[in-house]
């Protein structure tokens, strides 16, 4: 989650959805399945205040920043070039955030989590093009391909990713080589190919007020 250091199931109970912040955990022992009525915080068990328009677009711009892991001015940043780019304000923004390095290793199952796909591209155990790259939030394109590094094969975080590819499924935009570790990035995503759970327009709403 960027800089956050705290418990991530906290966050999912706050949004009100399961974010997926432990990758495996977040499906074989997750405490939101047990408590997700309950809010964070000793007063997690008292009733819940109806919520304002603005609560609602605060809500969706959250849930969207930290299942990404993106920190609040760096998100700002991607819907002001969504918002002066062409199309759809709200798809532009996802697709965005879908290009980021890090959630592209994350969608081709070469990493547990967003969080862990984050970690690994940081100490450039990943490769864009032929070049080892360090920044998760490098932009991909069409026609990019990400590989692991040779010498990363082995790590235990990527055989441990490797191991629930049976269980996962790749996106129609992007094309994963599992034997040679590579995927590719074929198209922009379809807004239906990206996080179904996250509402855009109220996230155009709230930054627009």
């Amino acid at each position: 989650m960027a800089n956050y250091t705290g418990p991530v199931c906290r966050l999912c109970r706050r949004e009100g959805a399961k974010l997926y912040l432990k990758g495996a955990k977040c499906v074989s022992n997750c405490t939101f399945d047990k408590r997700n009525a309950l809010l964070p915080g000793q007063h997690g068990m008292a009733r819940r205040r109806k919520t304002s328009d603005y609560g609602i677009q605060l809500r969706a711009k959250q849930r969207a920043r930290r299942m990404y892991g993106v920190m609040e001015t760096q998100f700002r940043h991607y819907f002001e070039r969504a918002d002066a780019a062409a199309g759809v304000t709200g798809t532009v923004l996802l697709q965005q955030l879908e290009r980021r390095l890090d959630n592209i290793v994350y969608r081709l199952g070469l990493a547990a989590s967003r969080k862990e796909a984050r970690q690994l591209v940081n100490h450039r155990h990943f490769t864009v093009n032929g070049r080892a790259l360090s920044i998760p939030s490098a932009q991909l394109r069409p026609g990019d391909v990400v590989g692991v590094r040779e010498r990363s094969r082995k790590l235990e975080p990527i055989q441990n990713a490797l191991s629930l590819l049976p269980n996962r499924s790749v996106p129609d935009w992007l094309a994963l080589d599992a034997d040679q570790l590579r995927g590719t990035v074929l198209r922009l995503p379809d807004r239906q190919e990206m996080e179904l759970i996250i509402d855009e327009q109220l996230i155009v709403e709230y930054y627009s007020r």
